[in-house]
């Protein structure tokens, strides 16, 4: 896949509007904090993923314990801390904010939902983990949705082809490893749920409807439909048929993207396939969006500082990413059946951090809100 497929040509733009002068170096000069922001978080990531889609096809060779290293090792690096910021968003976000508010009303999103999440896996294992994995569908998707939308992307104008895109941008890492590695995705299935049904076979039998052939279909059928009609109808916008000629340049982008998660989730083994999209795109492209409100961030980012803009991050993230680690450890401590295998760990891991993810959908839902991302027209 050439760099222009997975990037959809995202060297033009604006940044080409004021100067024509030709070279990369000359027009970097004068890219603004989002141009920037982009190219560090979004578009160079992406293009690092499809040169890795190769590695990711001989994973299915390897046993699960390397895919759940990787997942440790991206959570660790990157994954954990992509939300440790969320105290601070309604500060920077929001005028009129103090940063004592901030602070206590997303504590309390925080314990109150995330309490809510780690006691439905008590009380009902099973569907405590569907409803995770729809919760991050939802949030992956949204992620990828409000990264299209500081890139500045004009072929999907209005609110219905934005959620459109969302169900698809979710549904690849969530459903796509359904397709071709059920019995992996079975098998992380069985850990969750097992750390809290205890009893020989009680994990395997309640999962077994989750992964029947005709939800596997479902899933196939409803995702390549999808991934049609959101690329069909920006395309029909691209060529003007709604009236109103529109850069095809973003479209472009959207397809190679898009191309390029298809090819790394049917072909790469799931939980490693995870472990890598989680910190090389979902959470790098979530840095970025929080740099570019935290001003002092964004300022850096502008100048072509992206060690600064990044140290700036990890400043504010660091106190909340080892509180992240400590409830993971807290969970683990809790659960009923124990922790004596390394899927054991995985699976502590991805209860804590859907008992994170729940109240973070919840502050970047607002953060989508204020910057309109969901607004029809709206480009940022």
């Amino acid at each position: 896949m050439t760099e222009a497929a997975a990037t959809g040509a995202a060297e033009s733009g604006p940044a080409e509007e004021r100067t024509k002068s030709g070279s990369t170096e000359e027009r970097t000069e004068f890219d603004s904090a989002d141009e920037r922001v982009d190219r560090w978080f979004a578009r160079r990531p992406a293009l690092a993923l499809a040169a890795l889609v190769p590695i990711g096809a001989v994973t299915p060779l390897f046993p699960v314990e390397v895919g759940v290293a990787t997942f440790a090792l991206g959570t660790l690096v990157v994954g954990m801390a992509h939300g440790a910021v969320d105290h601070l968003v309604p500060l920077r976000a929001a005028s009129g904010v103090s940063l004592r508010r901030s602070i206590a009303v997303v504590s309390v999103v925080y314990a109150v939902l995330g309490g809510a999440v780690v006691a439905a896996f008590f009380l009902a294992p099973v569907a405590a983990f569907v409803g995770f994995v729809a919760v991050t569908w939802l949030h992956w998707g949204q992620g990828d949705v409000a990264a299209l939308s500081i890139a500045g992307v004009d072929h999907l104008p209005t609110s219905a082809e934005r959620w459109l895109a969302l169900v698809v941008r979710g549904g690849l890492p969530m459903g796509v490893p359904l397709l071709t590695h059920p019995e992996e995705y079975r098998l992380v299935a069985e850990w969750t749920v097992g750390l809290f049904l205890v009893g020989p076979g009680a994990a395997a039998t309640a999962v077994d409807p989750l992964l029947a052939p005709t939800v596997r279909a479902a899933v196939g059928v409803g995702m390549a439909t999808a991934t049609l009609a959101s690329v069909g109808l920006g395309y029909r916008r691209v060529r003007g048929g709604d009236g109103e000629g529109r850069d095809p340049a973003g479209w472009r982008r959207d397809v190679g993207e898009l191309a390029v998660l298809w090819a790394w989730f049917l072909l790469a083994a799931p939980v490693f396939a995870i472990g890598v999209y989680f910190a090389l795109w979902h959470a790098l492209r979530h840095v970025g969006r929080l740099v570019l409100v935290d001003p002092e961030a964004a300022s850096a980012a502008s100048a072509g500082d992206a060690v600064g803009a990044l140290a700036r991050f990890g400043r504010d993230a660091a106190p909340l990413t080892l509180g992240g680690f400590l409830v993971v450890g807290a969970v683990g401590a809790s659960v009923p059946a124990g922790m004596a295998a390394p899927g054991d760990l995985l699976a502590v891991s991805l209860v804590a951090i859907a008992a994170m993810t729940v109240p973070h959908v919840a502050v970047v839902a607002w953060l989508d809100r204020r910057q309109g991302v969901w607004r029809p027209g709206a480009t940022r």
